[in-house]
């Protein structure tokens, strides 16, 4: 079993599916395998999220992670840049640190997708409301990492949280916790062509000042 995530780091994830897409291999660094896969995670609405997620050849039996299979795993929301011909684009993955397999699904659809992030708002924020008057905030956050790398997490934050986001100013430092989701959407190629596309950002539960979370920590 995968306990819930620990928030001794900027940047912890845990999620909880099913493989729907075995590893495939995808680079090596420094002699190390690193396989890419997908995993479907459920809301309570009954929609699934589709999860990439990299692994290190060390951590399993790559021939263990099976299409059915469930995993717990844990680790870091993570992004790099990849240069496509037209337009550089940022792609997101959960990078895993820790991976067990699980029997059954797992039915506690509150603890199978969560999210911390501890990092500085490097966008201005949009903030606008739907046509049915719901009020959205986007924010991008900077997120630091090892070896002066940073991550950079697209969030959407709604109700009176998006509120505040939507006020906050470039290079605030927030922590903010939800999940991770997947959106599909398409886009228009410039021969006129439709193609379809999946975007990944983080649904916002809650977001604070850093420094109101180091405080609150700090007194128990």
């Amino acid at each position: 079993m995968c306990s819930t995530y620990a928030v001794s780091s900027s940047n912890q994830v845990t999620v909880i599916g099913e493989i729907t897409s075995a590893p495939v291999f995808d680079h090596m660094v420094l002699g190390e395998g690193f396989y890419r896969m997908e995993l479907s995670c459920p809301r309570f609405s009954g929609y699934q999220d589709t999860i990439p997620v990299t692994v290190p050849g060390r951590l399993v039996d790559i021939k263990e992670m099976t299409e059915g299979r469930t995993v717990c795993i844990r680790g870091r929301f993570q992004s790099h840049n990849r240069h496509d011909p037209d337009k550089t684009r940022l792609v997101l993955s959960v990078f895993a640190k820790e991976i067990g397999l699980m029997e059954g699904a797992w039915q506690d659809l509150a603890t199978n997708n969560q999210i911390f992030l501890d990092g500085y708002v490097c966008r201005i924020p949009v903030y606008r409301k739907t046509p049915l008057g719901r009020e959205i905030a986007d924010i991008l956050l900077a997120v630091n990492r090892s070896y002066n790398k940073s991550d950079y997490i697209p969030c959407t934050v709604w109700g009176r949280n998006a509120r505040y986001a939507g006020a906050l100013s470039q290079g605030t430092r927030v922590v903010v916790r939800g999940r991770i989701q997947s959106r599909n959407y398409e886009k228009k190629l410039p021969d006129g062509t439709m193609e379809e596309r999946t975007a990944f950002e983080v649904s916002v539960h809650s977001v604070e000042p850093a420094e109101d979370y180091r405080k609150a920590v700090e007194e128990g």
